[in-house]
């Protein structure tokens, strides 16, 4: 018996020890448990505040999208040029190294519909009394798209004739300087200030009709009916005869554009003549035409001015032409041959005709920066040639 109870108690003890231990176990379960607990609380937690910061963000970030849909942008462009030309007539030489333009644009989207842009250029480095240069705004607009098919803008803007006249962004064209055609006879870079509409009659077929101020030629002296010399530049312009221009441009054809246009201004001198009014009509067409790294430019302009005192000048004809090819054989590199002819006194019997021939080389070193060289030869009423440098940039 004795036996037995000491086993029974062995045994007790035994259990007793075993269900402590148990306990004790389960109590540290419990803590693990707790803390386990505790932890996914503040996971939990911090998990909660993440997805607030997400949240912010995201509301940020679409925030700012749609306000650079309404944003200020800044750009520009300039071209620095060397010209060595030797006058074998005259004997008066150039030689000259010149920053012939420094130009900023600034621009505003007020909505996706509602746009301003503008456009300042410093022309030669210095302006002012006996400086060589200008300050011109050549650029100040307000345009809308009232719907997709018609575009208005009213303002200060460029005159929608020619290749170079709205696009002339030092790497957009070959040669140093611009063609002499668009800078004589059209004359590039020409604006006015007025109100335009631009009607996108179908798939790559446009119109363009603008009313604006006029040229103003002078009447008498070496500029007299000068084409380049009438523009005002809308500085305090002479608005008495107003100007109507009409453009139409064809792009449905993949590397094809066509393009051609006309102005009609009932009075050229804008009353300054003597004896009667001049009025004119410009004509002007142009095709450009790339397959691959070729393209072809060809471009003819000409101006009909009446009046007995322009006819006197033989200037109540003034045309020319030009045209271009080039080859591009990569992202940087390209060659160009252009021929040019032109004549502002072609309604006389003279030889005044000019003619021009450029063929050289334009050097991306990117996309927006280049380098420029062409040999130059003149001919017909002048006689010259030579070589230009130049570089150019835009952004």
């Amino acid at each position: 018996m004795m036996k037995k109870t000491i086993i029974a108690s062995a045994l007790f003890g035994i259990l007793a020890s075993q269900t402590a231990f148990a306990s004790d176990e389960t109590a540290e379960l419990r803590k693990i448990i707790e803390q386990q607990q505790k932890v996914l609380k503040d996971l939990e937690k911090r998990l909660d505040e993440t997805e607030k910061r997400v949240e912010k963000t995201a509301d940020v970030v679409e925030e700012t999208a749609s306000s650079s849909k309404s944003a200020t942008t800044i750009g520009g462009y300039g071209e620095l040029h060397y010209n060595n030309i030797t006058d074998n007539k005259s004997g008066s030489d150039k030689k000259a190294i010149d920053f012939h333009r420094f130009v900023l644009f600034i621009g505003h989207e007020f909505t996706e519909s509602t746009r301003f842009f503008s456009e300042v250029e410093l022309e030669h480095s210095l302006s002012g009394d006996g400086k060589p240069g200008e300050v011109e705004l050549e650029q100040a607009y307000i345009e809308h798209d009232f719907n997709e098919m018609f575009t208005g803008k009213a303002g200060l803007f460029l005159m929608p004739v020619g290749i170079i006249n709205e696009t002339h962004e030092p790497p957009a064209f070959y040669g140093v300087e611009r063609n002499p055609v668009e800078k004589n006879i059209l004359p590039a870079t020409w604006w006015e200030a007025g109100a335009a509409l631009n009607v996108k009659a179908a798939p790559g077929l446009a119109f363009d009709g603008t009313i604006t101020s006029g040229l103003k030629v002078d009447t008498d002296g070496s500029k007299a009916y000068n084409i380049r010399s009438g523009r005002q530049k809308v500085a305090k312009a002479d608005a008495s005869d107003l100007a109507y221009t009409a453009r139409a441009k064809y792009t449905a054809v993949p590397g094809l554009e066509l393009a051609a246009t006309a102005q009609y201004q009932s009075d050229i001198t804008q009353g300054a003549g003597d004896v009667d009014t001049a009025s004119s009509v410009l004509l002007t067409a142009h095709a450009i035409y790339s397959i691959q790294g070729f393209t072809v430019k060809a471009l003819y302009a000409q101006w009909d001015i009446d009046g007995s005192e322009a006819e006197a000048l033989g200037r109540d004809e003034q045309n020319g032409w030009y045209v271009e090819p080039s080859y591009r054989f990569n992202d940087s590199f390209g060659l160009f041959a252009r021929y040019n002819e032109y004549d502002n006194e072609a309604g006389n019997s003279d030889d005044t005709k000019v003619t021009q021939t450029n063929v050289g080389v334009n050097y991306w070193l990117h996309e927006n920066v280049v380098f420029k060289a062409d040999y130059e030869t003149l001919g017909g009423s002048k006689d010259a040639d030579g070589f230009n440098l130049g570089v150019g940039y835009q952004f």
